[in-house]
């Protein structure tokens, strides 16, 4: 994808969002070689967004690479880190994918499970738009929550 095909402009609102600001946290932290220091934050959550259009590009059948990979690891990454935030207990996030893009992410937080998450078709992981990305993480961190707040003593085992 070049910059010129970029979903997430520089001046979006979304960008201050919490959730998708520790999503870009998260992405930023995986570069080990340093190829995002000069991007914008736009530039480095745009890949996480999947138009019609993107998605099209996209083989129905086909194996993640490791750019991929690590974009599933980032979302979840900044789910367990704002899980934490909102309990104030160590949220521990375990993602396992196989070379075909089938897996399971699991999210625990001292001996309860706050998240238990298939992953089917990897290879074509994103949002439709940063809005849905918002949601979606949104819903899966209030249900974790909920949760804590129900079973607080096993979660602080």
């Amino acid at each position: 994808m070049s910059q010129a095909e970029a979903v997430v402009m520089d001046d979006s609102s979304a960008l201050e969002d919490p959730f998708i600001r520790q999503i870009i946290v998260q992405l930023r932290a995986m570069d080990s070689y340093g190829t995002y220091d000069t991007w914008s934050d736009a530039r480095v959550l745009d890949p996480m967004i999947l138009t019609k259009e993107r998605r099209r590009e996209i083989p129905i059948v086909g194996d993640p690479d490791e750019v991929v990979i690590s974009r599933v690891k980032a979302y979840y990454n900044a789910i367990a880190s704002t899980i934490e935030r909102g309990c104030n207990l160590m949220a521990v996030p375990i993602v396992n994918i196989s070379h075909e893009g089938f897996g399971r992410v699991l999210i625990t937080i001292g001996k309860l499970v706050v998240l238990d998450k298939t992953l089917r078709d990897v290879h074509r992981f994103g949002f439709d738009s940063t809005d849905k990305l918002s949601a979606e993480g949104g819903k899966l961190i209030d249900q974790a929550l909920e949760l804590v707040e129900a079973y607080r003593e096993i979660a602080k085992l």
